[in-house]
C-alpha cells in the first residue's frame, strides 16, 4: 500500500529520479556522487512517503524539506542546524546519517558554521532576577520565638509539675492500650490494584486497535473504514492511543521499531525494525495484517 499525493507536494515532487552513480569509493570523482538532497529524496519516494510525511513525522518544516532536498542548506540557519536537520530526516526514511554528515563536512571544509548567540544573551539579559531567602528576617523571627517559648515554660513549669507526671503516666496507658489493640487485630491483604489494561474487554462487533510508543518517538497515522482520519501526529515514548471503528483500522507508523500494538486485547508480536514504515489493516476477530 502507498500514500497518496498530500497538499502541498506536487506530483512531480514524487517522481523518482534516474539511478545516481556509485559513490568515490568504487572510482567516481566527487563530483559524480550523488548529491545529500538527491539522496535523501531517493530514499522518501523508495519509502513511499510524501514531503508532508516526513514533516509531520520530524517536525521539520515543509519549507525546509524541500529546501533540503534541492541541496539548499541555506534556510536551515548554519551548519549546526543543517546538520541536525539531515541527521533527523535520514533517521525518518531509514538511512545511516553518517555517510550524509560527512559528505556534508567535506563538501563544506568539516567546519561547522558558529551559531549565532544573539538570542541566547538576549535571554539572558531579559531573565528576572532572583532573590534569595531574607534569612536575617528569618533568624530574628526564630530567636524571638524561643525566648517567648522558654518564658512561658518558666511561668508554667512550678504549677504543672503533678498535671505533667499524671499526664505522662496517663499517656503511657493509653499508649499500652493502643499497642495491644492493634497486635489483635489481623491484617488487612491490600486491596487489588485495578487492571491497567481497559483495553482487555474490547467490543466483540468492532475493531479495537491500541497503539504504545514504548521504544521512542514515532508519527503514527490512523483511518476507520470510511478513510476518516482518527489521528496523524507524533507520540513521544510512553505515549499511547486507542482506536475503535465497527469495521477496520487503517494505520501508517513512521518508526515501526518504537511501537507496540494490541488489537482486538491481543499484543501483535511482528519484530518490526526501528526506522522502518509500516502500513497496517486490521480488521475484528483475531488481528490480521491488511
Amino acid at each position: 500500500m502507498s500514500i497518496g499525493n498530500s497538499p502541498g507536494n506536487s506530483p512531480e515532487d514524487e517522481r523518482p529520479f534516474a539511478a545516481a552513480p556509485d559513490d568515490v569509493s568504487d572510482g567516481v570523482t566527487a563530483e559524480a556522487r550523488p548529491s545529500i538532497g538527491h539522496v535523501l529524496r531517493q530514499a522518501r519516494i523508495a519509502a513511499g512517503l510524501t514531503v508532508d510525511d516526513i514533516s509531520g513525522a520530524t517536525r521539520v518544516r515543509i519549507a525546509i524539506v524541500h529546501a533540503i532536498e534541492a541541496d539548499d542548506f541555506a534556510p536551515c540557519g548554519g551548519d549546526v542546524y543543517a546538520r541536525g536537520h539531515i541527521r533527523t530526516l535520514a533517521r525518518a526514511v531509514g538511512l545511516d546519517p553518517a555517510p550524509l554528515l560527512d559528505q556534508y563536512a567535506a563538501e563544506r571544509g568539516g567546519v561547522p558554521e558558529p551559531t549565532p548567540a544573539a538570542p541566547l544573551f538576549e535571554a539572558e539579559r531579559i531573565r528576572p532576577e532572583r532573590r534569595g531567602p531574607n534569612w536575617t528576617a528569618a533568624m530574628v523571627a526564630a530567636i524571638v520565638a524561643v525566648i517567648g517559648f522558654v518564658g512561658f515554660t518558666m511561668v508554667k513549669g512550678d504549677g504543672d509539675d503533678g498535671a505533667t507526671e499524671a499526664s505522662v503516666a496517663e499517656g503511657a496507658t493509653a499508649t499500652a492500650s493502643a499497642s495491644a489493640s492493634a497486635s489483635a487485630d489481623p491484617v488487612k491483604p491490600a486491596a487489588p490494584k485495578p487492571s491497567d489494561s481497559a483495553i482487555a474487554a474490547v467490543p466483540q462487533d468492532k475493531v479495537t486497535v491500541q497503539v504504545s510508543a514504548t521504544d521512542g518517538r514515532s508519527w503514527i497515522s490512523a483511518k476507520d473504514h470510511n478513510g476518516r482520519k482518527l489521528f496523524d501526529g507524533v507520540l513521544d515514548q510512553g505515549d499511547s492511543q486507542t482506536f475503535q471503528d465497527s469495521e477496520k483500522i487503517e494505520l501508517v507508523l513512521g518508526d515501526a521499531g518504537a511501537i507496540q500494538l494490541q488489537v482486538n486485547g491481543k499484543k501483535i508480536e511482528d519484530d518490526f525494525q526501528p526506522g522502518s514504515v509500516e502500513r497496517l489493516t486490521y480488521t475484528k476477530g483475531d488481528p490480521e495484517v491488511g
